[in-house]
């Protein structure tokens, strides 16, 4: 028999497959102390939690039968992941359980903005019939702007879809070919912009997504537009909004979270008539509780038993003699998945890492995880990490391939890292570790470099022509940005060239865009990497 202990509010329903099990006894103890746990869980084999409980590194080393930790819900800050992870004791989570609870309150949202529900519904219990304040618009023959296709923004559309609306979606893995058979149009964000009447976001947060409509966004919108927030806050600058709502830019506003919550009473949101807010409720129905804890139990039952499962967010142990060769690329692995990303400006289809040299005869999917955490963290941010990785990537149907070779031109290893875009095209980063040097980037498409991969970088393709360099300089120096190391490029006098520029401090947008104005420059990207 197998004992599992719920330590949590959950549910009956959730726990039903457990508790019907004739070879599981389920107990339930709610309330436990750290000290409470560690002297009874030696005697369970699993443990379902929500976000009550925290399991620590000493609750953990004390479940000497322990093979699961299972948490009904998404989040599993709760849970030390390495601890469980260095004791074979596996972890799982439910990802998909609020998907479309979330989805349905987004829409929610979105109704009630358009037909001012919530302003109604107060004027009128407080005894003032008016029928002349709240004329409201149509969803029907509206466009939708997605922001995040991922599982959420998904159903959006599909709902949308059944409204009547034209629906614009953006993402960077969303493809021609699956946005054709959603039946939406792909679009960029100055597409969304610039066309929705409607605009909802469903991305993380992340450098790249905070502030993603903010001040120049709303400068170019559709007078009378709307827009709604069910994600993250800090996606959309907040102040940004309240003056273009202030201006008559946007016509209202829906959100359900706020970049720091619980939200300040004096907060601009509280007291505009035109903002609809509630308090972070996405994920808060009856049959979403239910369906993560159902979908938990599930996954419990079957680790139990030795069965297929899924959802595990921590990775199984690695044979210690496998992880001190795998170990030292770690850092380099995920670096050279992020430049990959960042020089990258289409959808991602396939995900190609080539190891050779030494590498070439271990198992190297840890290292593979950390690559595709390097080449994900643009656009998720800290959503993604080392155990998840595979699983986001599969979930936006990138294909991963990996290759293993014994030649290494020359190193004694090698790890290659190719990104093959929608349009055709593909980005290539090679690295390896030097004795004495660390880390270094010795490719970057079809161009030799030797390049240090730290701090702030600036990427520029160019074509080869005497006086480039100094233009370059020039106006790098005019913008105060000081360059501290430079490496070129090229195959051939006159042709295709690049330059990889080292610096002092984050480069700005605006300087970018000064540098790709000029005759011989055809792009120029910053790539910013972790510090040594």
């Amino acid at each position: 028999m197998f004992k599992v202990l719920v330590s949590d509010p959950i549910s009956d329903l959730g726990i039903q497959k457990l508790v019907d099990a004739d070879d599981v006894v389920v107990e339930k103890k709610i309330g436990l102390s750290e000290e409470e746990l560690i002297q009874i869980i030696p005697e369970y084999d699993g443990l379902l939690v929500r976000s009550q409980t925290t399991v620590t590194d000493k609750i953990l080393a004390a479940g000497e039968r322990l093979k699961v930790v299972g948490r009904a819900g998404v989040g599993v800050d709760n849970i030390n992941l390495e601890a469980a992870t260095q004791r074979g004791i596996i972890v799982i989570n439910a990802p998909d359980g609020n998907t479309i609870t979330t989805c349905e309150h987004a829409f929610a949202m979105m109704m009630a903005l358009a037909r001012h529900i919530p302003q109604a519904y107060a004027k009128t219990v407080s005894g003032v019939w008016d029928r002349k304040s709240f004329l409201g618009v149509e969803l029907h023959h509206k466009t939708l702007g997605v922001l995040g296709m991922g599982r959420i923004g998904s159903e959006v559309a599909k709902r949308a879809k059944a409204f009547g609306m034209e629906v614009l979606g953006f993402d960077p893995f969303l493809t021609e070919e699956r946005a054709e058979k959603m039946g939406i149009t792909l679009a960029s964000v100055d597409d969304i912009v610039r066309n929705a009447d409607f605009i909802t976001v469903h991305t993380p947060l992340t450098p790249e997504t905070r502030g993603i409509i903010s001040t120049d966004q709303f400068a170019v919108m559709k007078k009378g537009m709307r827009i709604i927030n069910c994600a993250r806050g800090g996606v959309i600058d907040e102040n940004a909004l309240v003056e273009a709502v202030n201006q008559g830019i946007v016509a209202g506003a829906a959100f359900d979270v706020f970049e720091h919550e619980p939200p300040q009473p004096d907060h601009p949101f509280l007291n505009n008539p035109k903002i609809i807010v509630t308090p972070h409720l996405g994920a808060s129905t009856v049959e979403a509780q239910e369906n993560v804890a159902i979908d938990v139990s599930e996954q419990v039952l079957h680790i139990l038993r030795d069965e297929p499962f899924k959802n595990a967010v921590n990775i199984p142990p690695v044979a210690p003699s496998v992880m001190s060769k795998l170990q030292p690329y770690f850092v380099l692995g995920e670096k050279l998945g992020t430049v990959a990303a960042q020089i990258t400006n289409a959808a991602i289809q396939e995900i190609v890492v080539n190891y050779a040299g030494d590498l070439s005869e271990v198992d190297t999917q840890p290292l593979t995880r950390h690559i595709l955490k390097g080449v994900l963290s643009r656009h998720f941010g800290s959503d993604v990490n080392i155990v998840n990785s595979m699983h986001l990537a599969k979930a936006r149907q990138v294909n991963i391939v990996v290759s293993k070779s014994a030649t290494t031109k020359g190193f004694t290893n090698l790890i290659s890292v190719a990104l093959k875009l929608e349009n055709g095209e593909e980005s290539i980063v090679g690295g390896t570790l030097l004795a004495g040097y660390g880390e270094r980037i010795v490719q970057i498409n079809k161009f030799t470099v030797d390049l240090e991969p730290t701090g702030h970088l600036i990427y520029i393709s160019h074509h080869d022509k005497p006086g480039i360099i100094g233009k370059v300089g020039t106006l790098l120096g005019n913008n105060d940005v000081n360059i501290a190391a430079m490496q070129v490029g090229r195959k051939t006098v006159g042709g295709e060239a690049i330059m990889v520029l080292s610096v002092d401090k984050e480069v700005p947008k605006k300087v970018l865009e000064e540098l790709v104005q000029l005759p011989e420059v055809n792009t120029a990207q910053e790539i910013a990497l972790l510090s040594k």
